[in-house]
This record gives structure tokens, C-alpha cells and sequence, in this order.
């Protein structure tokens, strides 16, 4: 005798009597006028039918999922739905069981299930129904106001902006369940994004993230800045706003992402920003939670922001008053004293001679003697100047009178006639710092920087430092062959003399959004905030000047006086290309009266290369503007100072 198989579906659900069509066609109208989702199914989880509220809100219809599972558990939920399967099949009924279920279109929705298992007529199990009950909005709303309580009640502790920022992002990652959030503020001066803080799920990310900038036009975060609104981008490859260079500089793709402007008043300072959803797909429920997050903290960290600002100023003023000590230190050893005693020796000259020896050498000595005393005349006016606290000029004047006096030495060991001396120091000055009407050349940087390093090699042979080049092809640039040689040689010089042996130079060229950049990064001992400040703006030694008086150029340590860094400013000027830099002081060694041993191998704290590597380094960049070209019979000009 053949069994019969278990009757499934509505069809079964009978009682008090009536016949089996009737008592389906009322539990439909019943399933089907319910607000809430509704699915029946066989034990095996196979759908037999689903009610209109259903396929409205996950997006599924009956004649899409009859006879099949429910492909609507997300990862991070099967195990949890599982147990809860098993809960429903063992009590044979479930209550109020929350979870998290995918829509077609891959959105997540918070669920509240209830369920019960039916049977038929003779006791045996025929299948189950169940009702999912969405509250997202409701779960979402609780949860916004929670984080945005927290966040209000949490805020006053972070009185600096990157660990403020730092609180907020991390706040976010958690909440809207993504990878990586992050706040990109407007530097109004350059016009660029940047990014003071990053917070991902990988640290090495957000590091790598952090500090990187943009042009303000470009990016989500740009269109988002133009017109106020906020953006989502499904996929950033089929996105014509997505600004991939970001992703190249931090090594790491942005699949997705959520930017919503920070608006303080009238003006927009920043955006906020959440990437690569976990599960799911960005919504309107995340524009609005995001869109809270920003209101909320745009005001503290405008705040947060000018504080730090007026901090940097006051530390400026105070910076600027010990350069100014140090200034006044430097040259009362670096120009009154070889002043002095050029002054006196020409004294002692003049004095052994016999009178009448040579008119035209008393007329040189006369000369000379008149420029000494004007050179220390300069002195005690800048020394004036310092003490009145006027720093506009000084650095350039302190820098000019003692390369004045390199020049003086060198004409009375080369040329004791007189009447070479202008001359020769004309010579000098063309020779340091390049004419003003040299013509210039399209100069390609890949080529050029080559050769200069195979030039310059025989020069720091004696040094243990891994030089490696990174050199792309390039458009041309518009500049004196001459020029650009002292520049990679500054740059290069600078580098290994403040890297130990065993430490790192990298060399790079590559193609930029105005035209080719020029980079040197060394893994080197770094230069402290208060440095970085002065040293392009004043004359300011990176060292201690008595520590590098006996040693070579390219020694560790043989610092320098900034010659090479201003010699650079003085071309940047001349011919229209931008410097940068960015410098970590090594952790090991924070102030500038700590020393480094000078190689990693004597180093305490390092037990391999990339030790040292990691612990700080600085990166000179400078920023061309690619050649437009010349047609027949058209000469380059130069940027004139």
C-alpha cells in the first residue's frame, strides 16, 4: 500500500471543519491584508508562499522563489539563523527573534521573526510560517540617537583634532558596519583635501591614509564640496567622480562609498566619509545617520582646528625668538669672527707693504678693506633688526653675508690682486646660484636625475646607504640644465647626510596632476616640528653646527648650513616650480639633543633595517609645471625673480 505524501502549503492549515478550500482561501485573504512580511514554507525551508508585503519590502515575488530556498541570510548571520531554525522545529513556535536580512538589491533590514510550525490531521509536520517584521527605521533611529548622545557626551575630551577626529570616525566604522571612515577637511590656503586622521579595519591603512591630500575639485568628496549634497558611489569603477589617485598613494582599493558634506553656517568645511560597506549596500538610512554624524561635529572641529592653529602661532612666536638667539649665536661665530680676522690680516698686509709698493694694489686693499667694514657694519643692523623683533629679512641677509664670506676667503687665497675681486665674486654668485637669464632647456626628469645619480655615486662610495630609484617617464620640464643638477644634487646630498648606514634613500620621478614630481625620501633621523617651520623660511642650521665642522660632504651628520635647502628656494622663485616637504623625527631619538650613533648596526633600539625604516624619515618633493611646448622659431623664457 503507498503512503500518501503529507499534504504542504496554505492547503493544510485546516480546522473547526471546514473544507480544505475554503480554509485556504481565508488564511490567504488573512496573509495576504497583514502590513508585515509573511512566508510559508516546507520543513525544508522551501518557500510555498510569500504575501504581497513580503515581495514589497525584500523585493522577491512567489513565482521568483517557489520551490527554493530564500537566498536572504547574510554571512555574518547563518550561524545565528541556524540556531534559531532548530529553536523553531524543537518549541515549535518562535518569538520575537531579532536578526538581519538582505533585500534583493542588497540592502540589510533589521528583522524582528516570529514563527510556528503547522502539522496535519494525523500529527505530521507539514511545514512552518513566518512573519518578519521590519525595524530598521526604528533600530536605526534608537541607534543614531545613542551615537549621537555618545558622541555630544564624549566630545570635550578630545581637545586636540586628531584624537577627536580619531573618536568620531572610529564611532562611525562601528555604527554604519564599514571598513574604513574617515574626515576630509578643506585647506582653504592651497586649496586642497586632506586628511588628518583615517580610521580602518587594517591600521596599516588608516597610517597610510593619514596626511594624504588633493586638489579640492577633484573625487567624490569634491563634487560632494561643490554642491552641498551628499553622494553615494555603489561602485567606484563605474563612478566618473572617483579620484583614484587616492587609492594609489594609500595602496588600497575604495570599492564603495558614502561622502556627506560638514556644513558650518554658510560654508562647507569638510566631508565625512564611510567606505566599503561589510554587508550591503549603502542606503538612504545611511545618508541620514551620516548626515546627523556631520552636523553634529562640524562646529567642535572647526573649533578643534583654530585652536590648534592659534597654538601653532603662539609656538611660531616662540620658535622664532629662540631662532633668533641662534641666528644672532651663528653669525657671531660664522661671519664677525672670519670677518675679523680677514680684517685684521689685511691690516697686517697693508702694513708690510712698502709705501708706494703698487698703487693698484693699495686702491684693492683699500677696496677691500672698505666692503669688510660694510659686511660688519650689516652684521650689527641685523643684530638690530633681531632684537626688534623684525624677521622678514633676516634670514636671507644672514645667509647672503656668510656666503659673502666664503667668497671673500676664497678670492684672497686665489686672486690677492685687488682688481680681481668683483670679478671673482660675481663669479661666485653665478656659480652658486645660477644667472637669472641662463636660458633653460625642456629638461626630461627621468633622464636627467640617471645621470646626475651616476655622477654623484662616486661621491658617498664611503657611505652604507641603499640607494634605490623609482624614475617613470616624464613630460619635460622648462629649466637650465645647470639648475636642475644642483637641484637633485642638494636634494640627494641632504638625504645621505642625514641617514645612518644601512638607512634608506629612495629616488623618485613621476608624472603629477600639474606636471612632472621630483621626490627624495630618506629613512633618515627626520627634522623636529619646530624645524620643519624655519627651515625653508629662515637661516637655519638642521644641526649643531659644532658637530659637523671636520666632516666631508655626504658624512653622516655633516649637516650643513642650509645652503643646499635655500640655494632651492631661491630656483623655486626664479622658475615658477613648488617645494614640499614632509618629516617624521624618529621616535627614538624625539629632540635635537638626542644623537644618533650614525648606523643601524650600532643603533639600541633597531634590530633590522626596516626598524629603522618605520621610525621616522623625511620626503622632499618638488612640484614641477610640465613644459607647454614650443613652435617653430619661439625662444623659452624663464620665470624671472
Amino acid at each position: 500500500m503507498t503512503a500518501t505524501p503529507p499534504k504542504t502549503g496554505l492547503s493544510t492549515i485546516c480546522t473547526d471543519g471546514l473544507d480544505e478550500s475554503r480554509a485556504e482561501d481565508r488564511y490567504r485573504d488573512i496573509l495576504e491584508f497583514l502590513p508585515d512580511p509573511v512566508f510559508v514554507g516546507n520543513p525544508d525551508s522551501t518557500v510555498t508562499y510569500l504575501n504581497p508585503a513580503f515581495e514589497k519590502t525584500f523585493g522577491w515575488s512567489l513565482s521568483d522563489l517557489e520551490g527554493r530556498r530564500i537566498p536572504f541570510v547574510p554571512d555574518s548571520e547563518l550561524a545565528a539563523t541556524r540556531a534559531g531554525v532548530k529553536k523553531l522545529f524543537t518549541e515549535n513556535v518562535l518569538h520575537d527573534y531579532e536578526t538581519r536580512r538582505l533585500t534583493r538589491d542588497g540592502r540589510i533590514l533589521d528583522v524582528l521573526v516570529d514563527g510556528a510550525v503547522f502539522f496535519d490531521s494525523r500529527g505530521g509536520l507539514v511545514g512552518q510560517v513566518v512573519t518578519l517584521r521590519d525595524i530598521t527605521a526604528r533600530k536605526r533611529a534608537e541607534e543614531t540617537n545613542q551615537m549621537l548622545v555618545r558622541i555630544a557626551s564624549a566630545l570635550y575630551r578630545f581637545p586636540q583634532l586628531e584624537s577627536m577626529i580619531e573618536y568620531i570616525t572610529g564611532q562611525v566604522q562601528e555604527l554604519v558596519r564599514v571598513a574604513g571612515a574617515m574626515v576630509i577637511l578643506v585647506d582653504e590656503r592651497t586649496q586642497e583635501f586632506y586628511i588628518p586622521v583615517a580610521s580602518y579595519a587594517d591600521n596599516r591603512i588608516g597610517s597610510r591614509m593619514k596626511g594624504i591630500r588633493f586638489p579640492v575639485d577633484k573625487g567624490v568628496a569634491g563634487h560632494v564640496y561643490r554642491t552641498g549634497e551628499p553622494m553615494i558611489v555603489h561602485d567606484t569603477t563605474k563612478s566618473a567622480h572617483f579620484y583614484d589617485q587616492v587609492d594609489r598613494d594609500a595602496v588600497y582599493r575604495h570599492r564603495n562609498m558614502l561622502d556627506v558634506p560638514m556644513h558650518l553656517q554658510d560654508r562647507v568645511i569638510g566631508v565625512l566619509c564611510a567606505v566599503n560597506k561589510q554587508e550591503g549596500r549603502f542606503d538612504q538610512g545611511d545618508v541620514d545617520l551620516l548626515g546627523a554624524v556631520a552636523n553634529l561635529v562640524a562646529l567642535p572641529i572647526e573649533n578643534a582646528r583654530i585652536n590648534e592653529e592659534l597654538k601653532r602661532s603662539y609656538e611660531n612666536v616662540r620658535s622664532l625668538n629662540r631662532a633668533k638667539e641662534q641666528v644672532i649665536h651663528h653669525l657671531a661665530h660664522e661671519l664677525k669672527t672670519p670677518l675679523s680676522v680677514l680684517s685684521a690680516s689685511l691690516e697686517i698686509l697693508v702694513k708690510r707693504l712698502p709705501d708706494g709698493y703698487d698703487r693698484l694694489v693699495d686702491r684693492g686693499m683699500e677696496r677691500m678693506q672698505r666692503n669688510l667694514r660694510r659686511l660688519l657694519d650689516m652684521q650689527y643692523e641685523i643684530a638690530d633688526m633681531l632684537r626688534d623683533k623684525n624677521y622678514s629679512a633676516h634670514g636671507m641677509l644672514s645667509f647672503l653675508l656668510a656666503a659673502s664670506s666664503d667668497m671673500l676667503t676664497a678670492l684672497i687665497e686665489s686672486a690677492p690682486l685687488g682688481s680681481k675681486s668683483p670679478e671673482v665674486i660675481q663669479m661666485t654668485i653665478d656659480r652658486e646660484f645660477g644667472r637669472a637669464d641662463d636660458p633653460c632647456a625642456e629638461v626630461v626628469l627621468n633622464r636627467m636625475v640617471a645621470v646626475c645619480l651616476e655622477n654623484l655615486k662616486p661621491s658617498f662610495l664611503h657611505r652604507r646607504v641603499r640607494l634605490k630609484t623609482r624614475l617613470e617617464p616624464v613630460d619635460p620640464v622648462l629649466i637650465p640644465i645647470e639648475v636642475m643638477e644642483k637641484i637633485v644634487e642638494g636634494l640627494v646630498k641632504n638625504a645621505i647626510e642625514n641617514t645612518p648606514d644601512q638607512g634608506r634613500v629612495t629616488v623618485m620621478v613621476k608624472s603629477g596632476d600639474a606636471g612632472p614630481v621630483f621626490t627624495v625620501k630618506d629613512s633618515g633621523v627626520g627634522i623636529t616640528a619646530e624645524k620643519q617651520r624655519l627651515i625653508f623660511n629662515h637661516y637655519f642650521a638642521t644641526g649643531d653646527s659644532m658637530t659637523y665642522a671636520s666632516r666631508r660632504p655626504y658624512d653622516f651628520n655633516a649637516g650643513g648650513r642650509g645652503f643646499d635647502l635655500l640655494r632651492i628656494t631661491i630656483f623655486a622663485e626664479r622658475y615658477g616650480f613648488e617645494t614640499r616637504m614632509r618629516s617624521r623625527r624618529c621616535r627614538f631619538i624625539p629632540s635635537d639633543s638626542d644623537v644618533c650613533p650614525g648606523a643601524i648596526d650600532r643603533c639600541a633600539h633597531c634590530r633590522s633595517p626596516a626598524d629603522c625604516d618605520a621610525s621616522g624619515g623625511t620626503t622632499m618633493t618638488i612640484l614641477f609645471r610640465r613644459s607647454a611646448g614650443r613652435g617653430e622659431g619661439q625662444t623659452m623664457d624663464c620665470v624671472q625673480i
